[in-house]
């Protein structure tokens, strides 16, 4: 029964895009506070390679603190978005361990770790980094766009060791949300965990706390660089 989703809550529902050869890598997508894995289906579809998979999975509906509570889809519960906030460290082990879940179901499917990416946008590229950087496999790589290291404390020592996973990390200049010197240090940080030349940090000029063509072909080509046809 290795094929059946409803083992994997999150996958049950997630958006796929398919590849239109056969399928020999896979990328997770999740996405930001308050979305659908939807609009990221939409933008990566416009970067589809023939071999890739894309999931884009849905965060549940959750009451957020720094919403006043309000019921909405996140991947962890969030108190401020600054770099020394209280965190939600049960709430964001516990997405981690939902996100390793599709991981796994992938790897019995067929699609090894090491052709398997991570990725996502502002909470989501936080989740992104956070699962991978703590995850027993060594993943293919992480795209962590307008986003941060979650638990940035517990680290080094809470990395799984996987020192030569690439990292590319995007983030807007003109971010009011999540600024870019929080990225630039999120940087600093991954350097004392992973090997700092796996590393890439691009900003982008004007651009506010979302993505752009510029970024998505940054993205596409760390996607081919590695995760190549086989």
């Amino acid at each position: 029964m290795c094929g059946n989703n409803m083992s994997v809550p999150l996958l049950a529902e997630a958006v796929t895009v398919s590849g239109m050869e056969k399928e020999t890598a896979a990328v997770i997508f999740l996405h930001g506070l308050g979305d659908s894995g939807h609009g990221w289906a939409d933008t990566l579809k416009g970067i589809q390679l023939s071999h890739v998979k894309f999931i884009c999975p849905h965060a549940p509906p959750i009451p957020v603190t720094l919403n006043m509570k309000a019921m909405m889809p996140a991947w962890f519960d969030l108190m401020g978005l600054s770099p020394d906030s209280q965190e939600d460290e049960s709430g964001i082990k516990k997405a981690a361990d939902s996100i390793k879940a599709i991981i796994e179901h992938e790897v019995k499917n067929g699609i090894p770790p090491h052709r398997i990416m991570l990725g996502g946008f502002s909470q989501g590229g936080a989740l992104s980094l956070y699962t991978a950087l703590t995850c027993q496999h060594q993943l293919a790589g992480i795209v962590a766009l307008s986003c941060w290291l979650p638990l940035h404390r517990s680290f080094p020592s809470a990395s799984s060791g996987n020192k030569n996973i690439p990292i590319l990390q995007c983030h807007g200049e003109m971010d009011v949300m999540i600024p870019v010197q929080f990225g630039a240090m999120t940087a600093e940080k991954l350097k004392s965990i992973v090997n700092p030349q796996m590393i890439t940090f691009k900003t982008y000029q004007g651009l506010p706390h979302s993505s752009c063509p510029q970024e998505m072909a940054a993205v596409k080509e760390f996607i081919e660089k590695y995760l190549p046809q086989i």
